[in-house]
């Protein structure tokens, strides 16, 4: 199994000042590095209206790179607007992914909108940065990857990667609802798509990862990393009812593969799990990896799905 040794918690939204639209969470970090700094883009909220209804937006953080728990800069406002009316991203924009293309930064998002028979539904949409990745620009109105006949609804949590000259998408698709205690719950599955330019994209159409747990199993954040001939894949999972405590909660998982289609599910290897108590001592989820300075990390958020931060863990050994 892999080891991971826990850092703590890096990144407290609640300590931010002068961000009305920051107030909690920090959801599904992703990296950027540069010189003498990483930009870590996550997702965060405003408070709740006054019909207890959220939105969300996607921000950043730049950590010093010698030191990642030194705070360097918080971005001034949001990297994306929300949708117009009627729009897919209406309402929220998490979580979020970004990769260098040239000399611009691409950002893969998930676009949300209110719905009346069931709390949601999202679409991926893509926008693009040209100065850095401080503010990016919508590729259009539109998701680049949405609902079919096979995906009916819920596509999310887009984690971007690019091999052998090829973008590859893994991405969540919703199975299910499931009405638990009188409220609806998605269930979701791990999926991939390809593209050859990043805009255009061709699905797989099959789930990747086994359940394990149940059979409706709700899987997320499926971020893929090439290492000593084989693909790695950490992601999260958790039961599809009750899973807001720590019982059920959200934990992560591992599987390999040699062709990023056919997958090996093995949690065991994992090698990280809940603490015994603190910021991540009931769950642990939407793993991000990078490798900075000869080191591998592991950006993850704790309890409540990070409404109180992320955290990092670092490799001790290699992924192998």
């Amino acid at each position: 199994m892999f080891k991971w040794k826990k850092l703590g918690k890096v990144f407290t939204p609640q300590e931010v000042q002068g961000r009305s639209w920051l107030k909690e969470f920090a959801q599904a970090p992703s990296t950027l590095v540069f010189d003498d700094f990483v930009r870590v883009y996550f997702s965060c909220r405003p408070p709740a209206d006054e019909n207890a209804q959220y939105v969300s937006y996607s921000a950043y953080v730049d950590l010093d790179r010698a030191d990642l728990f030194k705070v360097r800069h918080v971005g001034e406002q949001p990297i994306l607007s929300l949708g117009g009316l009627g729009e897919f991203d209406e309402f929220g924009t998490y979580p979020v992914s970004v990769i260098r293309n040239g000399d611009e930064v691409r950002a893969y998002y998930a676009g949300w909108t209110r719905c009346e028979s069931v709390p949601f539904n999202v679409a991926i949409g893509m926008a693009a940065s040209l100065d850095g990745g401080k503010t990016f620009t919508k590729l259009g109105t539109g998701p680049v990857l949405s609902y079919s006949p096979d995906e009916p609804f819920v596509l999310s949590g887009p984690k971007v990667r690019r091999f052998n000259e090829t973008w590859y998408l893994w991405y969540i698709a919703g199975r299910k609802w499931k009405v638990v205690d009188g409220k609806a719950e998605p269930v979701y599955k791990i999926r991939m798509a390809s593209s050859l330019d990043g805009i255009h994209w061709n699905k797989v159409n099959k789930d990747l990862i086994e359940s394990r747990i149940e059979e409706d199993e709700a899987q997320a954040s499926p971020d893929v990393f090439y290492a000593n001939g084989k693909y790695h894949m950490f992601f999260c999972y958790r039961y599809s009812s009750d899973y807001r405590g720590k019982e059920n909660g959200y934990r992560i998982g591992y599987a390999s593969s040699t062709n990023l289609t056919d997958w090996l599910r093995d949690d065991a290897k994992a090698g990280i799990d809940v603490s015994e108590e603190g910021w991540d001592a009931e769950m642990i989820s939407y793993p991000h990896v990078f490798e900075l300075d000869g080191k591998t990390y592991l950006a993850y958020l704790g309890n409540q799905v990070g409404r109180h931060g992320f955290g990092l863990a670092v490799l001790d050994g290699k992924l192998e």
